[in-house]
């Protein structure tokens, strides 16, 4: 991998990790159209690893206190009916799918899920999906002639059942295409949470997952010995920075706006996806490696 693929992969991952469009298929796609050879799913995790550096920065008063609360749960039974204490254990029971999902799939995620024409199914699927969650979302707060507004659920009032859907809408990220921030804010508005509540839980609900992927995906790498160092850490960097100014802004945008841009946006990336490889302009393989090493070709 050279520098500038690094440098453009580090900044693709930081601009779409957190928007609800697939930053595993953005990456993909970015190989694909540039005619480079996949990044493959361990460059992925291990790029995200700067990307969860950028959400542990931006959200860290909430982090210390739930971490500080759910350390003193551990001893002090009255404080397990706190609220931060509550949460930092259905952060662990939501992270669950994902964790076992993500080992016994391994091998189809980076293989057969990286297919073009499912990445672009995901993301036509995903934005139906989400356009609709935000639609219901859009009528609660503004009631209609026949109805008036209802109001919607607060991070407070997250339980277990609720822990339990976000993570397994979180494991459905695993199929590039479908998006992590995605398909777990789409969950949270049908069960009726706030998009700003649904947004926030999805960012805390990926940092197990995200971090324990990526030292996972280093392990591999590093005893594999497949790894070009210098690139992937500046593409993780860049992936840092980028990350939190989107992050900063997102959080801003989610309070007054819906999401039916990136509705949109996903819906005419899938049929234009589709539409390139139908036409032979893309093969459903472009731009895959003969092996998936952290951001090295079969050349090196």
């Amino acid at each position: 991998m050279s520098w500038f693929e690094a440098f453009i992969l580090g900044l693709v991952q930081g601009l779409t990790e957190f928007l609800p469009i697939s930053s595993s298929a953005h990456l993909r796609l970015t190989a694909a159209f540039a005619g480079w050879e996949d990044p493959g799913a361990a460059f992925t995790a291990i790029t995200q690893i700067g990307t969860e550096t950028a959400v542990l920065l931006y959200f860290r008063k909430d982090i210390a206190r739930i971490v500080s609360a759910w350390s003193r749960s551990l001893f002090d039974k009255a404080m397990r009916s706190d609220h931060d204490a509550r949460t930092g254990w259905l952060v662990i029971v939501g992270s669950i799918p994902i964790g076992v999902l993500g080992i016994t799939l391994k091998d189809q995620i980076e293989g057969p899920f990286r297919d073009l024409r499912l990445t672009a199914t995901m993301l036509i699927v995903m934005g139906v999906v989400l356009g609709i969650a935000d639609r219901l979302a859009a009528r609660d707060e503004t009631g209609g002639r026949h109805r008036a507004a209802r109001e919607r659920k607060s991070l407070k009032e997250l339980g277990v059942r609720d822990g339990l859907i976000f993570g397994a809408c979180q494991a459905m990220a695993l199929i590039p295409g479908v998006s992590r921030s995605g398909a777990t804010i789409s969950g949270g508005l049908f069960m009726g949470y706030t998009r700003e509540a649904a947004a926030r839980y999805s960012f805390l609900l990926a940092i197990p997952a995200v971090l324990a992927s990526g030292l996972f995906e280093l392990k591999d790498a590093t005893e594999g010995g497949h790894v070009s160092w210098g690139p992937t850490v500046f593409a993780t960097v860049i992936a840092f920075g980028v990350g939190y100014a989107v992050i900063a802004w997102f959080m801003k945008f989610i309070t007054t706006k819906s999401f039916m841009p990136f509705v949109v946006y996903r819906i005419l990336l899938g049929i234009l996806l589709i539409v390139l490889v139908s036409a032979g302009v893309l093969s459903p393989h472009a731009g895959e490696s003969v092996r998936n090493p952290v951001g090295t070709s079969q050349h090196e």
